[in-house]
């Protein structure tokens, strides 16, 4: 499926006068192409509602409503959707990168409720293992909050093991266990029935995902929703880290004693043998 911008650029030259200058408008701001409506990009281009009207249906579009939401759902689903004016403009892109970061992480902070996070770091200290689950893009960060929370606490694992199949993992987990579950869009379509099983099986899920996950959330014990929303084509992760630094420093400052006493040993297990480079 094309995108708007490399529709217009496939017809541009067959565009009259009018089309063209709402076209060349879209081009030079695609990425605030969502918040207008039809009247206000008639506007903003300097043309009439009917001329917007006539591009689009000429693009092949029933609406321009039809195209708004195209781009809503793609962006959503992690379809990476690229700016032109990326290539050219870095003095723009970095400010931008630089905003829409920002924004992504006030939004998880401002959501977090704290009576539920308290409950979620104390299911953490006192399980009796914890086991971390992540497909795709999904895996660096369950593979670095599980090397985080491993410096605190023992028995943290992530599943399933190269070469393994899930249900030799699930099989053994109880309800003194917990399961993070890192399940970010573009997901395989067993994440809702992987949530499903560990919630027969009765074992407490914490769910980490983007927010338009709602089909999932109900079938966690807890959620934390990380914003994926970038200035251009790859969704952004550096608020899912964050999170996950949150989450391993909670932990640890909950189980303080123990969890000094873990990381001195494992630096002293570096240290004998010889692992890592003292600088």
């Amino acid at each position: 499926m094309k995108q708007i911008d490399e529709r217009l650029r496939d017809h541009y030259a067959e565009l009259t006068p009018q089309e063209q200058r709402v076209a060349d408008f879209i081009l030079a701001s695609i990425d605030d192409l969502m918040s207008y409506n039809s009247a206000e990009l008639a506007r903003l281009s300097g043309v009439s509602k009917a001329t917007v009207s006539r591009l689009f249906k000429r693009l092949g579009y029933p609406s321009y409503r039809d195209m708004r939401d195209e781009m809503r759902t793609l962006r959503q689903s992690g379809m990476p959707l690229t700016d032109s004016r990326d290539a050219v403009q870095g003095n723009t892109l970095l400010s931008r990168h630089y905003k829409q970061e920002m924004a992504n992480l006030t939004q998880w902070i401002n959501q977090i409720d704290g009576a539920q996070f308290g409950a979620l770091i104390t299911a953490l200290s006192q399980a009796r293992q914890v086991r971390l689950l992540g497909f795709r893009n999904s895996y660096p960060v369950a593979l670095h909050l599980r090397q985080q929370l491993i410096q605190v606490r023992a028995g943290v694992m992530i599943m399933p093991q190269p070469g393994q199949t899930l249900a030799e993992e699930l099989v053994d987990l109880t309800a003194q266990d917990v399961v993070i579950f890192v399940a970010f869009r573009r997901r395989p379509r067993m994440a809702k029935e992987i949530l499903m099983q560990l919630q027969s099986l009765g074992v407490p899920v914490l769910l980490i995902c983007e927010p338009q996950a709602q089909t999932l959330i109900p079938l966690a014990t807890w959620h934390l929703a990380a914003p994926l929303d970038s200035v251009s084509a790859f969704d952004s992760y550096s608020s899912a880290m964050s999170l996950a630094n949150l989450l391993s420093n909670a932990l640890l400052h909950d189980i303080l004693a123990s969890g000094r006493q873990r990381i001195h040993q494992i630096s002293d297990l570096y240290h004998s043998l010889d692992e890592l480079e003292q600088r």
